[in-house]
């Protein structure tokens, strides 16, 4: 069955190949997108627009809108099947620089989302979570740390970005239980792959190396991610849409399963680029955890994701993108 889905946050990285992923298997989607700048320049953004704009045609339209104005939200979720909330301010050490900014966008536009999905009857609403709920696992070294199981209770979350994600799950999980609306709650794992955003550390070290600036390497270069390829997070996120149901709350792991370190990610960008880095290192930073690592059992069971891009595959599709971008 074809749905009319809104996606906010339809111009960012993980957003524009949520839309893409979407109308291909056969949607339509209204996009949302406030082409902020705080994390790097909306130009970016609204390059991703017009390249949705151009290639998805009349399967796809877009709404420049806040999500922390109510009344447009109201308006953009009038008449939709589902809502995927993708919309947020990302970043760590951001959050802790500026954490009333966080708050404002994560929960306050969260929370409109939330009253204007209420407010038009709708019992389907996708959230976009993060990996970084989990806060750091104490006590181990990084590679021996257990994967992430969504029943983890996230009691500490690290930093400000981390904790309004976990307040938007429970504010989604309050209004299932008030009201009936079905939410499927996404964790993402470092997310990466072509459009990604300039602020993330795959672009930065990869445009460091490839015009030779020194690249900010913060610690010993043990700490681990588990990288995720954007076009395996798009479709889990997709599935997602098609399958949450009235009623259900549930939280969904979207991983790789198979983590890196920091000190392998340099040699892979080194050798995809074709250079050696220049290295300013530094210490380990404020609300930086030492691992992410996802179990994927849940999503493979109710949403059939099935991840498929390893991180060197994934790395050389974006330095492709790369050079053509930049270009």
């Amino acid at each position: 069955m074809s749905l009319r889905v809104l996606v906010t946050g339809a111009a960012g990285f993980i957003g524009s190949h949520t839309t893409e992923a979407l109308v291909a298997r056969g949607h339509r989607v209204v996009g949302v997108d406030a082409f902020d700048g705080y994390l790097y320049p909306a130009e970016v953004k609204r390059r991703n627009a017009h390249h949705l704009a151009a290639t998805l045609g009349d399967r796809f339209a877009l709404i420049e809108a806040d999500i922390c104005d109510a009344d447009a939200m109201r308006t953009a979720c009038a008449d939709v099947d589902v809502v995927c909330h993708l919309a947020a301010l990302a970043g760590v050490r951001p959050s802790i620089a500026e954490p009333q900014k966080y708050v404002r966008t994560n929960l306050h536009g969260t929370t409109n989302i939330l009253e204007a999905v209420r407010a038009g009857g709708h019992k389907r609403l996708v959230f976009a979570s993060s990996s970084s709920v989990y806060g750091a696992k104490l006590g181990t070294a990084p590679a021996a740390v257990a994967a992430f199981r969504e029943d983890d209770p996230c009691l500490h979350p690290a930093s400000p970005y981390a904790a309004t994600k976990r307040a938007g799950e429970l504010l989604c999980s309050s209004y299932r239980d008030l009201f009936g609306i079905g939410i499927s709650s996404l964790r993402f794992f470092t997310a990466y792959g072509p459009r990604g955003r300039p602020d993330m550390a795959v672009y930065k070290f990869v445009d460091g190396i490839a015009h030779e600036r020194p690249i900010a390497v913060y610690g010993d270069g043990s700490s681990r991610r588990d990288y995720t390829f954007v076009g395996d997070i798009a479709q889990g996120v997709a599935s997602a849409c098609e399958r949450v149901e009235p009623g259900a709350f549930n939280i969904y792991n979207l991983g790789n399963t198979q983590t890196v370190s920091l000190a392998e990610m340099l040699g892979h960008c080194e050798r995809v680029v074709g250079k050696r880095a220049i290295l300013d290192r530094q210490p380990e930073q404020p609300g930086d955890v030492p691992v992410t690592y996802a179990d994927i059992t849940r999503a493979q069971r109710d949403l059939d994701y099935r991840p498929t891009v390893d991180f060197p595959t994934g790395l050389a599709a974006f330095w492709d993108w790369y050079q053509r971008d930049r270009g």
